[in-house]
């Protein structure tokens, strides 16, 4: 189509010279950006020569378009009074039916002398009695239609046309073309790519080539993307961070049930360490690392208490301690951590995690058995409820923006008090985490001094992006059936804090 029009417009201005491209694109039944387009071309190769021309035209509005489909608004108003007359308020009530303005409508049927008005009702002029007026309006509109220049209508009519916002003023940009210095009517194409065979014969030398733009964006190559959960996990770092924790080591995904369960003084028939609820290790099913000493004093705190506890009462299994784990919880780095603080001579400290856990639950649209676990903690001498409520406080609103809290009492083995925490998010209270102090039967056997305390608390990570993007099936944000364009379209993530 293109080498056809091309092919046209060079013959025409072989005898002659095209004054006006929108004329010429009208006279050989072309969309007039084509014939640009093939202008362009051939003026970058000096063929032709071309000038800019500018000149104002009338358009039509989408408010005329429906005039010439139906008539104007008072012609409309016009046929719905009848010969012997009708009411005004019922007048009114016929225009506002057909979706007219019938104040307009009215109003321009009383300056045309089409209507007069009879108290209550308007009448129909004598010489309208049994014959309908011309639609004065539309005949101009079919004028400017045929004439955009608005020549036939007058400058008058085409000012009331416009303040009736039934036509528009628009600049239009058409080119004057004639020859050029290298005018032919068969221009040989241009050559796009150098090839082998061009250099071998020698038709390079006599040979075109299309210019190239360097200038010009290339295509964007295909790339990886961040996911979306990475982004707001960054996000929760920098929190972290800002409020001067560090960030503990958590790459450690198989753990013993040592640091996972018992160091935490959960006792060893805890429901949790059920194949239902854990993922054991086949191979190596056993950990061979573990301090001696250290393992002896949870193994008397288990079955014998200690601090002001009498403990499980159970006979604990070394065994036991001893299985290989997918960890369910990053409160095992936490346990490690604090072990290492205890040995090196206590220093207060505060620590965060953000990394993956494993729980061998029955995945659907809340759940999943590989998900991120968020967890702080803070361990110095004479902390409180009080320290915990305030920190938390402090926390929750740098990440949702939440102020207002609530602590309902829970439980963990782990930690008395324990605490479940609610977010007021202007509308409902929603569980945004859980948090505690440990308990003594867990630090004192570490070695930790008897007025150390360690407030913690944790969150997940999926969940709260679930709840801010109103993400339905937490399966399709990893996995076979995330959408790896919504990956791609999700360029930042931000909290609301």
């Amino acid at each position: 189509m293109a080498a056809d029009l091309q092919s046209v417009l060079l013959t025409k201005l072989s005898t002659d010279i095209i004054e006006d491209s929108g004329e010429f694109a009208n006279s050989v039944n072309a969309d007039h950006n084509a014939v640009v387009s093939v202008l362009l071309s051939l003026s970058s190769r000096n063929i032709i020569k071309q000038t800019v021309k500018t000149r104002s035209l009338w358009q039509l509005t989408e408010e005329a378009q429906r005039y010439l489909r139906e008539g104007s608004v008072e012609f409309q108003v016009f046929q719905l009074v009848p010969a012997d007359g009708i009411l005004a308020k019922e007048l009114e009530a016929a225009a506002v039916a057909k979706k007219l303005d019938p104040k307009v409508g009215i109003d321009k049927c009383m300056a045309n002398k089409w209507l007069k008005r009879n108290k209550d009702r308007y009448e129909r002029q004598p010489q309208y009695a049994e014959s309908i007026p011309e639609d004065t309006v539309c005949a101009q509109l079919n004028s400017v239609k045929a004439d955009p220049t608005g020549a036939a209508v007058g400058a008058k009519l085409l000012t009331i046309l416009n303040k009736r916002q039934l036509v528009s003023s628009v600049t239009v940009k058409t080119f004057r073309v004639e020859q050029g210095p290298r005018f032919t009517t068969n221009p040989a194409p241009l050559v796009a790519d150098l090839t082998a065979d061009m250099i071998a014969n020698g038709e390079w030398q006599t040979a075109e080539f299309k210019p190239f733009n360097f200038n010009a964006e290339g295509k964007e190559p295909p790339s990886g993307a961040l996911h979306p959960l990475l982004k707001m996990r960054t996000q929760y770092r920098e929190i972290f961070l800002e409020m001067g924790f560090e960030e503990m080591p958590t790459n450690q995904y198989v753990e013993s049930s040592f640091w996972n369960f018992d160091a935490l003084y959960q006792p060893q028939q805890h429901p949790v360490r059920d194949a239902h609820d854990t993922f054991f290790i086949a191979s190596p099913a056993e950990t061979k690392t573990i301090p001696q000493d250290y393992m002896q004093r949870v193994k008397d705190i288990h079955e014998h208490g200690g601090y002001g506890s009498v403990g499980y009462r159970y006979d604990w299994k070394e065994e036991e301690a001893r299985k290989n784990i997918m960890r369910t919880h990053t409160t095992a780095i936490s346990t490690r951590m604090l072990y290492k603080v205890a040995q090196n001579g206590f220093k207060p400290c505060k620590y965060f995690s953000v990394d993956k856990v494993f729980r061998n639950e029955k995945m659907d649209a809340t759940h999943l058995a590989e998900f991120h676990q968020v967890e702080g903690l803070i361990c110095d001498k004479g902390l409180t409820v009080a320290h915990l409520m305030g920190v938390l406080t402090e926390f929750f609103r740098r990440i949702f923006g939440v102020s207002k809290l609530r602590f309902k009492p829970a439980f963990n083995p782990y930690t008395e008090p324990s605490m479940e925490v609610f977010g007021w998010n202007g509308k409902k209270w929603l569980e945004v985490g859980n948090s505690g102090m440990f308990r003594p039967e867990m630090l004192r056997p570490m070695g930790m001094p008897e007025d150390v305390r360690v407030i913690a608390w944790g969150l997940s990570l999926e969940r709260p992006f679930m709840i801010k993007y109103q993400w339905p099936d937490i399966r399709a944000l990893c996995g076979h059936k995330q959408d790896l364009t919504m990956i791609r379209n999700n360029p930042i993530c931000r909290l609301d804090s």
